[in-house]
């Protein structure tokens, strides 16, 4: 099969074509959109990541130009419009699950990196400052931590949680029976966020869920706890999230996703000048930290990536059964 891979960077090449199946890959650097559609002529499959816009005009202009299939190598899929899509008889297919571990071991990180600071400590030593003043921390033993959705992602952080000795709680439609025989102590979401010293955010981007952290929500947070996305950049109303972190109802804020992050993550921005007030302003806070999507940039998720997005074209190939289908 023919396959044009959009948003495509180095590491992307790298570990589809080790594990390419017999396919020949066109990469495209540029995302998928209104623009680029035309890109995709004579293409039977096209292959996309998370800020890759996958309207119902640019769904016309995929099957004119003889696309049958879309691939999504990622686990959301909130920018492809799926009805629009089956309408076309364009079967999506996504990976479900490449590594869950790999992005609740950056919600840790994120988490210990802004309690303890060591991002600072880093800087201050590098320029021989060897002061211990600002950079005080607090013990996670015994903290309250809500995990807003344990599904596979949210599960895993849980049980790195469980190690730490932290007092879980989990807000979750469909509760976990293993994570409450662990101790996680299931609620409503208003129960779940409240008093809590750190919150995190682990479910999919649906109506539902969009700017679920907005102002009012914000308000049941414990003053000054922790708030961590590595989830989806529009679960959080980042104006509300500004104004919580000037006025110290928010202590600390990281972020491996952003809602507008679509032309800034994944390139080099540093000879530019970003245009995103939003961004700016929190990267000018001293208390937030944010990474650029790279939760689930491990060697086995990227494994994992590229072998379950190719056992989704041989599926579609053989007229197997589509076990990744997305469907809503």
């Amino acid at each position: 099969m023919k396959i044009a891979l959009f948003s495509a960077c180095q590491y992307d090449q790298d570990y589809f074509n080790e594990f390419n199946t017999g396919h020949q890959l066109t990469y495209f650097v540029d995302a998928l959109n209104e623009q680029t559609a035309i890109l995709a002529k004579g293409y039977d499959v096209i292959c996309l990541f998370v800020n890759d816009v996958v309207n119902k005009t640019v769904l016309e202009t995929l099957k004119a130009n003889g696309v049958k299939l879309i691939v999504l190598r990622c686990a959301g899929f909130n920018n492809v419009d799926i009805k629009a899509a089956d309408a076309l008889d364009i079967p999506v297919l996504r990976v479900p699950a490449y590594s869950p571990e790999a992005v609740a071991e950056h919600a840790m990180a994120l988490i210990l990196t802004l309690n303890r600071k060591t991002h600072k400590a880093y800087n201050r030593v590098r320029e021989g400052n060897f002061s211990l003043e600002k950079l005080m921390g607090f013990n996670l033993h015994n903290r309250k931590v809500a995990v807003i959705g344990t599904g596979n992602i949210g599960k895993a952080l849980c049980n790195i949680l469980k190690g730490f000795g932290c007092q879980i709680s989990a807000y979750d439609i469909y509760p976990d029976e293993q994570l409450k025989a662990l101790g996680v102590v299931y609620g409503t979401l208003e129960e779940t966020l409240a008093g809590a010293d750190i919150v995190s955010l682990h479910c999919p981007l649906m109506d539902s869920t969009k700017h679920m952290i907005n102002k009012e929500t914000l308000k049941l947070f414990k003053h000054g706890a922790m708030l961590i996305n590595t989830s989806r950049g529009g679960l959080i109303n980042t104006k509300d999230v500004v104004e919580a972190l000037k006025n110290c109802q928010l202590g600390y804020l990281g972020l491996d996703v952003y809602e507008q992050e679509g032309g800034l993550f994944f390139k080099d921005n540093s000879e530019g000048i970003i245009q995103d007030d939003l961004i700016t302003r929190l990267i000018s806070f001293p208390n937030v930290l944010i990474t650029s999507h790279q939760g689930f940039f491990t060697k086995e998720a990227m494994e994992q990536i590229a072998t379950t997005t190719y056992n989704n074209i041989e599926a579609f190939i053989n007229k197997a059964e589509l076990v990744n289908r997305v469907v809503v």
